[in-house]
């Protein structure tokens, strides 16, 4: 039985409050005024919520009931005046400008990489913090940026043959990004600092760089150890060592350059994570609190040796007339709470009732964020940074901005300290993006636009009108494309440029750096100043990115435009139906794509509580999984089922043959449970098929309420078994 503490007319969970009074308010007293607040905001707060998913309920009864009647009679300008009669689409509210202050450099100043990382992982967690810098050589040596022709192959040792590539590599991107006056990086033989001017040395001269990037240096002018410079904003720092087997092997003794990387990271109480408990959740917050103090660790073995994870220190450099340069350690750090619609057993109510994790999760990552605002450990301008997901329409961001004011009152923070980001990632804020921009135009730092949410969404809007299209086919779509636009046009029509972020999706191919840098590149060349990736490999070189464009100036460009915000909401309204009926091979094809896709995921977050891990797709390639990715999966197959596209036979076939296919994927794992050949023992299986054949019913095609219960399931089932076993031993 979870013990439970009465606090007013809520009951607490012993965990929260014992981490509570233990860690973040050890005082009685502001503990009392603390839960008294609590008190006040869920009982504002909690039916206002009730009332938004009723909402939501409401449109999507509203939307199918239209679907059915105009299934013959469909033409693009009806349906938007439907969607406008129903309050669907909202009146578009007067152009206006986001007024926002508080705001870190890393944010309005910088373009570049943003890791997003599960919170309940430490070491990733500290990982990620640690991302904002990266070694280039590493980065190149490690992965498929550098091909393993010619002898370029990556051996168990150092194999020189792919470090001289690597080498060229660096130098290339030296020269393109830091030309020098004359001559090449490839021919330097040293570096110096002279009367506040970086050289190279050439032939014994001083080769002077062709434009002003210095930054500082550590070390002795004449030879420095590093020197530090910059390029549309971001950092690189170029080290030095005639000792280092690298550097012995360079004219000048470079051994490395490190790269200013993730300048900013989510860390997730979301989607990447399997928090399904009061247990679970408190885990997150004490993982918060580390990363918020400073005392987060993670012990682990690696290679056969104990290594232990701490966040890194700041960066300290000699910079011009001598004055001290100090740059971060440490990227700027999110943190995503859930989003309206799920509840938690951290509180239940007087009739027993969990209440909105939402709310709880504003409530308490901003407690434990705003007891160490004065020590600037991660915000400098003393502010903290909460992404809100899956928000639908401006009421619900209404919600949060309120939500925000509420906690902001408690905690006694000067209003807006709470700044947050707004994922673009369902149907109706889309439709609606500048007025829930408006609805926060005061706290607003980004808006990102989450592909794969939104074409799960895209899916279980409209999944009684017709079929959908394959999924790969879905990226040529007409929405999709306005959707990327309209995003930023909106944005920057809200004078988001050097004020906030706007930014975009995840790269899900961690091993697959070499499309990465040829594909990503166009994030940048959107007007994005900022784009996610897996790894801090992978921001590192997603960085260089940011350096062949320079973000901001794309967006100055673009303001110039016309835009015409009508003709990219029309286009955003075409449903993505298939075009054309597919072949017995390609409706095969698919299911095997999705449904081994989702199995391999599933397997994990239920029986192992992984949310966020890098699952092999039918081909053997490595794939960063989320819900998102779920949710496309299990609506893309419940829509084919509604329409016949497929039959149930065929997709409990195709089901049990994917799961003997992820249980081959998994079966060195020594903590793995195998689903075959009895599928009807294995949660994670009927979770699965509970995603495909109830997918219709979920609310909004969202995977959590089912993901949770079995999670549960599973998790009670478990310590049943645990409890036979030692009653039969003892």
């Amino acid at each position: 039985m979870e013990q439970y503490t009465q606090v007013g007319t809520y009951r607490v969970h012993q965990e929260l409050l014992d981490f509570v009074s233990a860690h973040v308010l050890p005082g009685a007293e502001t503990g009392h005024q603390f839960w008294q607040g609590v008190e006040r905001i869920l009982d504002e707060f909690i039916p206002r919520n009730e009332a938004l998913l009723h909402e939501r309920e409401s449109f999507e009864r509203l939307l199918q009931k239209w679907y059915s009647e105009q299934k013959q009679d469909f033409d693009l300008v009806g349906y938007e005046r439907f969607l406008q009669s129903i309050g669907y689409i909202e009146p578009v509210v007067p152009d206006f400008s986001i007024d926002v202050s508080g705001v870190d450099s890393e944010i309005t100043q910088q373009a570049g990489p943003q890791l997003v990382v599960p919170l309940d992982n430490a070491r990733y967690a500290l990982n990620a913090a640690n991302a904002r810098w990266g070694s280039l050589y590493d980065a190149l040596y490690g992965t498929d940026v550098i091909d393993e022709a010619d002898g370029k192959t990556k051996s168990a040792g150092y194999n020189p043959v792919r470090g001289k590539a690597v080498i060229a590599y660096a130098k290339q991107y030296l020269d393109d990004t830091f030309p020098l006056l004359t001559g090449s990086h490839r021919d330097a033989e040293g570096y110096a600092v002279r009367a506040d001017e970086p050289y190279a040395i050439i032939n014994g001269q001083d080769v002077p760089f062709s434009n002003d990037c210095f930054v500082g240096y550590v070390g002795n002018p004449d030879s420095p150890t590093s020197l530090v410079l910059v390029h549309n904003g971001l950092h690189a720092e170029l080290k030095f060592d005639r000792n280092h087997p690298i550097g012995r092997t360079d004219g000048a003794g470079l051994t490395d350059i490190e790269l200013e990387s993730a300048l900013s990271a989510i860390v997730d109480c979301e989607d990447s994570v399997a928090a399904v408990n009061a247990r679970d959740k408190v885990h997150l917050y004490k993982n918060w609190l580390g990363l918020m103090d400073g005392t987060l660790e993670a012990t682990f073995t690696k290679g056969g040796k104990p290594l232990k994870r701490q966040l890194n220190e700041d960066r300290r450099y000699t910079g011009r007339n001598g004055r001290d340069v100090v740059l971060p350690g440490r990227s700027l750090l999110f943190i995503r709470n859930v989003g309206h619609l799920m509840t938690t057993d951290l509180m239940l109510d007087n009739q027993g009732r969990e209440v909105p994790e939402g709310i709880l999760d504003g409530i308490f990552t901003s407690l434990i964020a705003s007891r160490h605002l004065d020590s600037k450990r991660n915000s400098r301008e003393r502010s903290i940074y909460i992404v809100k997901p899956k928000m639908h329409g401006s009421k619900e961001v209404t919600f949060t901005n309120d939500l925000f004011d509420a906690i902001e009152d408690v905690l006694d923070l000067p209003r807006h300290t709470l700044k947050v980001g707004v994922m673009d990632e369902e149907r109706r804020t889309s439709l609606n993006l500048k007025n829930c921009i408006e609805r926060v135009k005061g706290r607003i730092v980004f808006i990102n636009t989450g592909f794969l949410d939104r074409t799960g969404d895209e899916i279980h809007t409209s999944l009684t009108f017709g079929p959908m299209r394959k999924k790969g086919e879905m990226k040529t779509s007409a929405w999709l494309d306005a959707y990327e636009r309209l995003n930023v046009l909106t944005g920057l029509a809200a004078d988001f440029y050097q004020q906030a972020q706007i930014g975009k999706g995840m790269w899900a191919m961690p091993d697959k750096m070499r499309d990465m840098m040829r594909e990503k590149v166009a994030h940048a060349e959107s007007g994005a100043t900022t784009a996610w990736v897996p790894s801090p490999t992978a921001a590192t070189l997603h960085a260089l990115h940011y350096h062949q464009v320079d973000a901001f100036r794309v967006q100055r460009e673009l303001v110039q435009r016309p835009f015409d915000i009508d003709s990219e909401r029309k286009r955003l309204l075409e449903i993505p139906l298939a075009t054309r009926v597919y072949t017995d091979d390609e409706v095969r094809e698919e299911l095997e794509n999705n449904l081994q896709g989702l199995l391999g995921y599933v397997v994990r977050w239920v029986e192992q509580g992984v949310g966020c891990s890098k699952v092999p797709d039918i081909h053997h390639i490595g794939l960063m999984e989320d819900r998102a990715t779920l949710r496309i999966s299990s609506q893309h197959v419940a829509n084919w089922l509604y329409h016949g596209v497929c039959k149930r036979e065929q997709v409990e076939a195709t089901m049990y043959r994917m799961a003997e296919v992820v249980d081959k994927q998994n079966a060195a794992d020594p903590n793995y449970r195998p689903m075959t050949p009895d599928v009807t023992d294995s949660i994670a299986y009927q979770a699965a098929k509970d995603l495909v054949f109830q997918g219709t019913d979920s609310p909004s095609g969202y995977t959590e309420p089912i993901l949770h219960r079995r999670r549960r399931q599973f998790l009670t089932q478990s310590t049943l078994e645990l409890n036979l076993k030692g009653g039969a031993s003892s």
